[in-house]
């Protein structure tokens, strides 16, 4: 684990919570909290929970229509960590959240609430919000046209749901306010990321990639908050890496590698409650991850199993959709655990108007696109121009110009139709707590992006005195604007650089403006706050249809058992205790109950007659499976890995859930049930 020497030490006041109760801590919408504070400075952390019930949302990350939402492998949450300088009046929030990135829409709506609640205390200049870029969460909670294709529209629920969870976790943040101090190290992790385009970064200068040892960002940031007494309040991780062991089949809502380093860590310093519950906060947030990918073994075509590590990530069977990336396990579930557990143990010039090239729809070794596009495509292919044209019509030549060596295939900054499809107001913002410098950037950025944006800003702080800066990069912040590559990676158009929507000079403009940012900083000098992004007057455009009234099959009601447990079971990895159940759409669960867990499991005491809950389905060895059948029915099956070291017992898995009922004078109403397998024993092997 990372441990600061006493030499990092910033005195701060911190913020942690003492606890909350149960009910909160396992809500699908509200947070947790904590933080920490010393003598001059505040600070304080909180924890919310902000999962959608998931079916049948599809899911943000991929593009991929097909992976919709299918049940719950972990809770998604908000960790929220504010540090205030109490003679200054200086205050930061800032929030890991476990979504694909942030959208200009939700901290919009986020920023309106905080200003209804607090007045002019957080709002635009010191909160920083930022998606740890999970590909297994919601979708539709943007308010750019391109955005509504993959997620079927902007979806009210979805968008709350999310906002309200950041919401209540800087609301309780604020409230626990402690004085202590914050620590800052540094240190390499090692097996958990590779470069996904080796070949866009080979076209940096040499000289330029000689002053690295690796293709990657190795190097992870811990801001670690201690009380006065000592005792640890939670951790900012800052670590370059996908959070894509999770594939584009995964059907369950989770928060990939990096949430389960933050499941691990929050598990470990919160012993005996289960997750969610808990004073200990640890967010293992996004970097400059642009091009870096956690599956570690690389590339390899899935029809013959050779390797498709080559410039187009194309195979010679099947073309681009049979390459995708492999590793470290043996599936998605395994590779999730061992890179998040890597993480844990080691935290232990003129831009242009957007637009998307052909390599965009090419997709990643990561989750490949779809029909014929290939990576590296530098030239235009006339069958998809042709329908472009005809469809959206074609980019005008000066955006055309603008682009090259870009072939475009969106010009969303052209296209206006039913609004914007993308952003051309982008928000820029560093926050500084003594020697660390924060800088928020709104997109992903490579490994040379980055490391060229952070010398930047820490030159422009030596120039000005103020040495030995701290300066970590908290990716996916306050709008998302795709990726930044650098000129030279532009130049190859790999995914990453056709998804460099603001041209090919896009980085030399963001180094301008933070290193403009920096200056500012050191000069303690008020800087004009520049155009308001638009709030678009849309709630909701959304082709995700209304829940509808359900039904129980035959002789059968909502919680039944379909297929039951079995008596006996042993505790060695690999059992599976199952159960099914009569279900309800989780979606009726998350719309209607804000404080809601979907499943339990209890162990029986014998001292005192009673069941005690020792899991939820926020706990790793938990899956929750709903699968839709027809004529309003479905079916919802709960899993527990029951892992190694098991206390041997008697235990049941529990299921509580809602459906749609229609009334003859009251209309449709949600009616909430539940429903418990038999008991069954664990025994020792």
């Amino acid at each position: 684990l990372l441990t600061p020497g006493p030499f990092q030490a910033q005195p701060f006041l911190v913020a942690g919570t003492a606890g909350q109760d149960r009910a909160a801590a396992r809500s699908g919408t509200n947070p947790l909290t904590l933080g920490q504070t010393c003598p001059g400075r505040c600070a304080r952390r909180s924890r919310g929970l902000s999962t959608h019930g998931g079916a049948p949302l599809l899911q943000m990350g991929y593009a991929n229509p097909e992976q919709v939402g299918g049940g719950l492998l972990s809770r998604l949450y908000s960790r929220a960590f504010i540090v205030a300088d109490p003679q200054r009046s200086k205050r930061l929030v800032f929030v890991s959240a476990d979504i694909g990135m942030v959208s200009q829409r939700l901290r919009l709506e986020v920023l309106q609430q905080l200003r209804s609640k607090y007045g002019g205390l957080y709002g635009q200049d010191n909160v920083i919000l930022s998606g740890t870029h999970t590909h297994s969460g919601p979708g539709g909670y943007f308010q750019y046209t391109l955005f509504w294709i993959t997620s079927k529209g902007l979806i009210r629920p979805a968008l709350s749901s999310i906002v309200n969870g950041i919401v209540k976790s800087i609301d309780i943040a604020h409230e626990n306010m402690k004085r202590g101090r914050l620590f800052i190290n540094r240190g390499t992790v090692e097996n958990s990321q590779i470069n996904r385009s080796p070949f866009s970064y080979l076209k940096n200068p040499e000289s330029e990639r000689n002053r690295y040892s690796s293709n990657t960002d190795k190097e992870m940031v811990v801001l670690k908050m201690v009380d006065e007494d000592g005792h640890e309040l939670g951790l900012i991780s800052w670590f370059a890496v996908h959070p894509v062991s999770m594939n584009n089949s995964n059907h369950l809502v989770n928060s990939d590698n990096v949430g389960y380093a933050s499941y691990l860590f929050e598990q470990e310093k919160n012993k005996g409650m289960l997750p969610g519950e808990g004073s200990f906060v640890a967010a293992f947030a996004s970097s400059n991850l642009g091009d870096v990918s956690s599956n570690t073994r690389g590339p390899f075509c899935a029809s013959t199993g050779e390797s498709c590590d080559n410039p187009q990530s194309s195979c010679p069977v099947g073309g681009a959709a049979m390459c995708m990336a492999q590793g470290p396990g043996k599936d998605m579930f395994e590779s999730t655990r061992i890179i998040g557990q890597n993480l844990y143990l080691k935290a232990k010039v003129k831009t242009c108007k957007p637009a998307l090239g052909h390599s965009f729809a090419a997709g990643t070794i990561d989750g490949v696109g779809a029909f014929n596009f290939t990576q590296g495509s530098v030239e235009g292919d006339p069958f998809w121009d042709q329908i472009r044209d005809q469809l959206l019509g074609e980019p005008s030549n000066e955006t055309k110009a603008c682009h090259k060596p870009k072939p475009i295939l969106f010009s969303t900054g052209e296209m206006t139709w039913p609004h914007p499809w993308h952003p051309d107001i982008v928000d820029v913002q560093i926050a500084a707590i003594g020697s660390l410098a924060i800088l928020a950037v709104p997109g992903e950025f490579t490994t040379m992006s980055g490391r060229r944006l952070r010398e930047a800003v820490k030159s422009e702080f030596d120039s000005h005195g103020t040495r030995g800066m701290n300066v970590v990069i908290a990716g996916l912040c306050n709008v998302y604007t795709h990726y930044i590559t650098t000129y030279e990676e532009y130049q190859v158009q790999r995914y990453e650089a056709a998804s460099t929507i603001y041209g090919p000079h896009t980085l030399s403009a963001y180094i301008q403006l933070y290193r403009g940012l920096a200056k500012a900083i050191n000069a303690t000098e008020e800087l004009p706050r520049g155009p308001e992004p638009p709030l678009f007057n849309v709630t909701t455009l959304t082709l995700l249809p209304a829940l509808g009234v359900e039904s129980a099959p035959a002789n059968k009601n909502f919680g039944d058992v379909l297929e039951e447990v079995r008596q006996e079971y042993r505790e060695v990895r690999g059992e599976v205790a199952k159960v099914t159940f009569v279900g309800g759409n989780p979606r009726n669960s998350a719309e209607n109950a804000t404080e809601h867990n979907f499943l339990t499991v209890e162990k029986y005491s014998s001292i005192s007659s009673s069941w005690r809950a020792v899991l939820n389905d926020a706990s790793w060895d938990t899956r929750f499976y709903w699968s839709k059948g027809s004529r309003g029915q479905s079916n919802v099956t709960i899993e527990w890995h029951i892992p190694a070291g098991a206390e041997p017992g008697v235990y049941r898995l529990r299921y509580f859930g809602h459906y749609k009922k229609r009334l003859l004078l009251l209309g449709t109403v949600t009616v909430p049930f539940e429903g418990s397998s038999s008991a069954f024993h664990v025994a020792a092997p």
